[in-house]
């Protein structure tokens, strides 16, 4: 849940280490550093041909901008590493701040992931009289790798030893100041990405850091290294050192794509985007002629995706949020039992994998921890996966044995918005395609395709009422809590109505299923807690107007987000969306209840991009 970047060519490092940084913040914003190898004043070139250096660092707590502020002009040197950090291990802090340095300041170490066993390797270097200046799990690296880097030993030497010490998940880049001519880069748990320039290489932890430089990428896999030269890279196994081969792709994000374009937040930006990101979901995969999807990607023919007898779903947060609501489609659309579970959960609890379960991990970033360890336990087990995520190339999507990309393009605030309508969207295509393998008829998959066309135009009816909604948002910040509630259709979008708030605002929040007022929850209700309702004008419409009453009859204010205007008698306000078939109206639903959370956080001056607490691609436990 951290950023890593590293450079190494004949340009200064220094400002494209915090341009990258700038660009990572989003995965870690309590710290940030950089270190950069500097050639020693009148040092003589070494037989290799690679001159000694000496390491100049500069971190702090704090933003980017913080760190940024530290570095002078002049900061000369043309291989360095940089981090920005999301804290584990020990506070937030100038000490804990990222890179890391043996006690020589030789080697310098930044890390994405947990040491499991750090206690233990920690105590036996302390022994051998090694002092710690910070409270993390990664100086454990820094002293670990200097004490196996003597004489003559080559750095991707003395890593890879160092490695196989480690329990636990790693990211990491490492600098040598006697081999300045180089920065090794390790993978396992954590993402890695090369990228590879004109007499230059770059890497990062994400993509984001790399686009203004380079569309050529290489993805590392767990268990592989990476010697990274300004000439070029080799890429190896840890166990055996056995060189690997890597093919580059091509990287199809544009570098815009991480620019707020006008907008206040990037959150902002991302919300107005669904039009759009909709469209590249959907472009391609709606077959009108057999009224279905077009699916090549998942690898599955006809007779294979009749043989499932059930679909389980695995995601967290939001990505599980969105599983729920493609249970559903399934189960409407195709008449498969199906059920989405949080991928944190699954994985501990030594599942039973079952032949004839298809299994669907989402992820946007396609790197989410828990969801890739569920993955590799499934597949373990003999089962098959397919991958719904966000992110070409990514780990899960390597993982899987077919699946759905996004296509919605670089979603950089922490909140999740498109690639949650972009993933509703996906597996309502998904939802599609086993319908008409199984009994869904061609004039209902006719109708299906014709609802799913219409998507991007009515968001874009939605998001027309922005000032309205911004309005109400500001009504409302004030509260301490609030209660969202919808049935059936409705429930998962009050889940992720809830989540929204929740992470942007602060204000806590809470989803039930409507159904279950009556059942504890309406304790709870009077005039100091408002209600968000969703309401869909489906076959549950008078159950949830009763719902509401409920409510009202409790002195309980309600904001109903629906299709058709209630009586002022159960709610006090409304917010109206454009109606599709009935199974596709929750992703429109959502629509109106993101730009709520936004404005609601903007009312309370939130940090709308970076929430406390919260990175976007959860790459830890």
């Amino acid at each position: 849940m951290c950023g890593i970047v590293a450079y190494i060519g004949s340009r200064d490092a220094a400002p494209i280490l915090l341009e990258g940084l700038q660009r990572l913040e989003y995965r870690g914003y309590d710290s940030a550093g950089i270190a950069v190898a500097a050639k020693a004043q009148g040092a003589q070139a070494q037989s290799d041909g690679a001159a000694p250096a000496t390491l100049k660092v500069r971190k702090s707590k704090g933003r980017v901008a913080d760190l940024a502020a530290l570095v002078p002009a002049r900061f000369a040197g043309r291989t360095g590493i940089g981090h920005t950090r999301w804290a584990t291990h020990g506070v937030p802090s100038d000490a804990n701040s990222h890179p890391h340095l043996d006690q020589a300041g030789r080697i310098a170490v930044v890390h994405n992931g947990i040491i499991e066993n750090a206690d233990e390797l920690r105590a036996k270097l302390e022994a051998d009289g090694v002092v710690f200046t910070s409270e993390t799990d990664t100086e454990v690296l820094g002293h670990l790798i200097a004490s196996l880097a003597t004489e003559g030993v080559e750095l991707e030497d003395a890593v890879r030893a160092a490695l196989k010490r480690i329990v636990g998940t790693y990211g990491i880049a490492v600098l040598d100041a006697q081999q300045p001519d180089r920065i090794v880069v390790a993978r396992n748990g954590s993402p890695i990405v090369l990228g590879i320039g004109e007499k230059e290489m770059f890497a990062a932890s994400d993509v984001s850091a790399l686009v203004r430089y380079t569309r050529q990428v290489v993805h590392l896999d767990d268990g592989e290294l990476a010697t990274v030269r300004a000439d070029g890279f080799n890429t190896f196994t840890q166990e055996d050192a056995r060189a690997t081969a890597k093919q580059p792709s091509i990287v199809d994000w544009e570098e815009a794509s991480y620019d707020t374009a006008g907008h206040a937040h990037f959150l902002l930006k991302e919300i107005h985007e669904q039009p759009a990101s909709v469209e590249r979901t959907l472009s391609g995969r709606v077959d009108k002629r057999f009224s279905t999807a077009h699916l090549g990607g998942l690898n599955m023919d006809a007779r294979e995706a009749r043989a499932f007898r059930r679909v389980k779903i695995l995601g967290c947060g939001s990505a599980y949020y969105s599983g729920e609501l493609g249970a559903q489609l399934i189960e409407e659309l195709a008449r498969i039992p199906a059920h989405a579970e949080p991928a944190s959960e699954f994985r501990y609890r030594n599942p039973v994998i079952e032949a004839d379960t298809l299994y669907i991990a989402v992820s946007q970033s396609g790197e989410t921890y828990d969801t890739l360890a569920a993955v590799q336990e499934i597949k373990r087990k003999g089962g098959r996966v397919l991958g719904v995520v966000n992110t070409v190339g990514s780990a899960i999507a390597r993982e899987c044995d077919g699946g759905m990309y996004l296509h919605a393009g670089p979603e950089i605030s922490v909140a999740s918005t498109k690639a949650f309508t972009s993933t509703a969207v996906a597996f309502a295509l998904i939802a599609l395609h086993l319908g008409r393998v199984h009994d869904l008829s061609p004039a209902d998959g006719s109708r299906i395709c014709a609802g799913l066309k219409a998507l991007p135009d009515q968001i874009r009816e939605i998001l027309a009422q922005e000032k309205q909604i911004a309005d109400l948002a500001a009504k409302y910040a004030n509260h301490a809590g609030m209660m969202f509630i919808g049935r059936v259709r409705g429930y998962p979008v009050a889940r992720e109505g809830a989540q929204k708030l929740k992470e942007v605002s602060y204000v806590h929040a809470e989803a039930y299923p409507a159904s279950e007022l009556k059942h504890g929850p309406l304790a709870l209700i009077g005039p100091e807690l408002p209600t968000v309702a969703v309401v869909p004008d489906d076959e549950l419409l008078d159950k949830n107007l009763t719902a509401l009453g409920e409510i009202r009859a409790r002195s309980g204010q309600v904001l109903m987000v629906g299709h058709t205007a209630p009586d002022a008698k159960l709610a006090e306000d409304a917010i109206l969306v454009p109606k599709n078939e009935p199974e596709l109206d929750p992703i429109l639903l959502g629509i109106p209840l993101q730009l709520f959370a936004y404005y609601a956080a903007v009312a309370l001056e939130r940090d709308v991009d970076k929430p406390r607490n919260l990175a976007k691609s959860v790459t830890v436990e």
